[in-house]
């Protein structure tokens, strides 16, 4: 089976581990784990066994050295989300970024207008109804992001009772302190643990002095960007390329994925940010673009022709760098692979 098509079914609330040999004589060699089980191995000839038990403890994608070759582990995390309470002037905002940075938005509402203005912007799904019947519906999860923004106190308690209890990767409650403290301390005092209290982002969004509600909104955005790249695994795989890497019309058409495997200093995407690059020179994703991106489509090019994986180091530390407007910095090294064809083949053919 292809191991995409494998990636795009995984079960993501198990713990998953995507493990790559990207040098030596058993270059592209590939093995997914799903709970410690192998459920994809392109090379039944290696011995995997010493390799899963040197998978890094700390969780965090990277690269590895054993018997001589380099390994890259991928802890393959949960698909983020955000859920809004609310679909007011805020919101409007909030799904708008939210549709920016390609993150599935669902918004609950029991007021019909607000629910209609929330689909003309773009939410993926809606819910009217009311807050407390909507989120019985919601089964939150390690990559959800709740977003309490509503029109009173009374709905933002309603809705932080029902939240509080759910999986999530963030819960951020609008209002004044004095709002904000009349609701935890309801809470609190009908049986909510302090400590699941105090982790609740409220008064929600990052200190910028914001005051419109679209200023408003870039705060909450903002904050919820630094939570989510700050916890380990998010956004391994997208949407976007999952389905350029696994559809049957792409499958003629040659391509390459890219792939960061370490990275040092200032460099401008995180291990694991992943791009397609078609031989036609569609480039899918982002590996922080300017001339990294142009040079490394080059290297993609030439990997495609010839049918080879490469493991590829840029510095951009350096003057050349420098001159050339590589102004982030860091050294990344990153794995070329060229994929087959055909979308039932195996990784084993490249």
């Amino acid at each position: 089976m292809d191991f995409f098509k494998v990636v795009s079914d995984l079960d993501k609330s198990k713990d998953n581990i995507a493990i790559t040999i990207v040098s030596g004589s058993n270059i592209n060699s590939k093995i997914l784990l799903s709970d410690g089980e192998i459920i994809y191995n392109n090379n039944e000839n290696v011995n995997w066994e010493p390799i899963i038990k040197a998978v890094p403890q700390n969780r965090k994608s990277g690269l590895i050295t054993f018997g001589g070759e380099k390994i890259y582990i991928e802890f393959m995390g949960q698909k983020c989300k955000a859920v809004v309470c609310g679909a007011g002037h805020i919101s409007i905002s909030i799904i708008k970024m939210c549709k920016l940075m390609e993150l599935p938005v669902t918004v609950i509402d029991d007021r019909i207008k607000f629910i209609n203005d929330a689909v003309k912007v773009g939410a993926d799904d809606v819910i009217c109804d009311s807050f407390d019947n909507a989120l019985e519906k919601i089964n939150g999860d390690n990559g959800t992001f709740f977003i309490i923004v509503t029109r009173g106190h009374r709905y933002d308690r309603i809705c932080l009772e029902k939240i509080i209890e759910k999986e999530n990767a963030y819960i951020g409650m609008i209002g004044s302190r004095v709002r904000v403290k009349k609701v935890l301390d309801y809470l609190e005092e009908n049986g909510v643990s302090r400590s699941k209290l105090d982790k609740v982002y409220t008064p929600i969004g990052l200190d910028i002095g914001a005051e419109t509600p679209a200023e408003i909104s870039v705060s909450i955005m903002a904050q919820i960007i630094e939570v989510k790249n700050r916890k380990i695994n998010f956004g391994t795989y997208t949407d976007e390329l999952l389905k350029w890497l696994d559809d049957e019309k792409n499958s003629a058409i040659p391509k390459a994925l890219v792939t960061i495997v370490s990275r040092k200093g200032s460099a401008p995407r995180e291990i694991s940010t992943k791009m397609a690059v078609l031989k036609d020179g569609t480039m899918i994703g982002t590996i922080g673009g300017g001339c990294v991106e142009a040079d490394i489509r080059r290297v993609a090019f030439s990997c495609i022709e010839n049918n080879e994986c490469r493991l590829v180091k840029v510095d951009m530390t350096g003057r050349e760098a420098e001159d050339e407007g590589m102004v982030c910095g860091g050294i990344v090294e990153l794995y070329v692979e060229p994929l087959p064809l055909l979308s039932n083949s195996t990784a084993a053919d490249v």
